[in-house]
């Protein structure tokens, strides 16, 4: 009930805090290429509910047809203001209205799309346990993820048997551990994080 009500108060305080950020990014968005601002994708939460996750559109439309993992730093489906909103992380803020609604989390295991969850183990799967959130200790660990896939031969092969199943176990460590002061933790290192 804690991390409810923290959730709530603190994702609509920001939404508040940041409309007029989220307004000049969503026109920005909408007028440098075609498709709208945001981006909608289909993810697995909890007890394996599925749900829409928003974020703000960062690739071309019809980009995902072409498959659902972004490759280094310069992939050519994303948009000109897609990499900067990549870069800084702020294609992630509508996933505020996530928190607010209930779908999400400040803090919890990142959600996956439905074909990389049918591939859980049945441990892997605890992470279903919980409401996914907008950051993680896997998050954290793997915020240059889209390098180390760029770096790949066969990046689709590399992040389902080397990169997923490490953010799974870090994952699995938190539904273990979590508390309300471990979510401070991810927070302030997510934040800090985003300014190394």
């Amino acid at each position: 009930m804690v991390k409810r009500a923290f959730d709530i108060a603190g994702s609509a305080t920001a939404l508040l805090l940041l409309l007029p950020l989220l307004l000049l990014l969503a026109l920005a968005v909408a007028l440098t290429s075609p498709g709208g601002a945001f981006f909608r994708q289909v993810r697995v939460g909890r007890d394996g509910r599925e749900f829409l996750l928003l974020k703000f559109r960062t690739m071309r439309p019809g980009s995902e047809a072409k498959g659902q993992i972004t490759v280094g730093g310069r992939d050519p489906r994303i948009t000109g203001i897609g990499y900067f909103l990549r870069k800084s992380k702020l294609d992630e803020l509508p996933q505020l209205i996530n928190v607010l609604v209930g779908d999400m989390s400040i803090v919890g295991p990142r959600p996956e799309v439905p074909k990389y969850v049918a591939l859980y183990t049945a441990e892997q799967r605890e992470v279903l346990t919980v409401r996914p959130g907008i950051t993680s200790a896997a998050s954290i660990a793997y915020m240059d993820e889209n390098e180390i896939l760029g770096k790949s031969a066969d990046p689709h092969r590399t992040y389902i048997e080397e990169v997923m199943p490490a953010k799974l176990a870090l994952d699995v460590k938190y539904v273990q551990e979590r508390s309300f002061w471990l979510d401070l933790r991810i927070i302030l290192r997510t934040c800090t994080g985003l300014f190394r």
